[in-house]
């Protein structure tokens, strides 16, 4: 077997720990953003798997300019669209515990944030689409399957909660380079 022919095999065969290319994405900005980020492109998007299971296709819209290395100063558009069901429980105390990676927020805050992203979002079943705006300075707006679904006017929750995919101590490496458009390692 060739080197190139056994590297092909390999990756094909790595595909499904690493995740995937969006399944089913179109290209178009989403409606909620023809007024809210016009002009805003796709950087990338990739299927997140976790343990093998499928969980969400996550895309990320920018405006041209968009820099990695400071994401929290950009607006930017993240849309996630689940491939299976979540309670609203387990998606606060998992956005709690990652955004916990990246900071240490005081008690008072992370009340305040748990009752907003509960406010603000809600349990979702498997084709719902979750998009949130990143309002830097301002906080993040949401909308669930094109519905306005409320905004969290706190500057330091939007760029923890986008820092989940975006910064580069998340968690999930491989998918924060994929949405920005960049290889995955």
């Amino acid at each position: 077997m060739s080197m190139i022919a056994r590297r092909t095999l390999l990756l094909a065969c790595m595909a499904p720990m690493l995740g995937a290319p969006a399944v089913g994405h179109t290209q178009t900005l989403p409606s909620e953003l023809t007024q809210a980020l016009p002009g805003a492109g796709l950087l990338g998007q990739m299927r997140f798997r976790y343990w093998g299971f499928d969980v969400y296709d996550a895309s990320l819209w920018a405006l041209p300019g968009f820099g990695a290395a400071a994401f929290d100063a950009h607006p930017v558009a993240l849309e996630l669209r689940y491939l299976r069901d979540f309670d609203l429980a387990d998606i606060v105390d998992r956005s709690l515990k990652e955004m916990r990676r990246l900071a240490t927020p005081s008690a008072e805050q992370e009340q305040r944030w748990r009752a907003e992203i509960q406010r603000v979002l809600s349990s979702v079943k498997k084709g719902d689409r979750l998009l949130g705006l990143h309002r830097p300075g301002q906080g993040a707006t949401f909308w669930l399957n094109g519905q306005a679904r409320g905004d969290i006017r706190d500057a330091e929750f939007a760029r923890l909660f986008f820092g989940i995919w975006l910064s580069p101590r998340t968690s999930e490496p491989a998918l924060r380079q994929a949405l920005l458009g960049k290889a995955a390692p």
